[in-house]
């Protein structure tokens, strides 16, 4: 057994609730240290610095 709803929606409004489902442009910050583009609240990948400390030693691995 289901659940049988009071009243019908009309197609309209059921396709209006369908429609919000978009994607978003990821937001991005620059960075405090070298000014990369990043996550917000996230380690920068290009100095690997969080709030202006260095986190993770980033460059040429041998």
């Amino acid at each position: 057994m289901s659940i049988c709803p009071k009243n019908k929606h009309s197609k309209s409004r059921r396709d209006m609730k369908h429609a919000q489902w978009k994607m978003s442009a990821p937001t991005l910050v620059k960075c405090s240290k070298c000014g990369a583009l990043m996550k917000p609240h996230q380690v920068c990948k290009a100095c690997g610095c969080y709030n202006k400390r260095e986190i993770i030693k980033v460059g040429a691995e041998a």
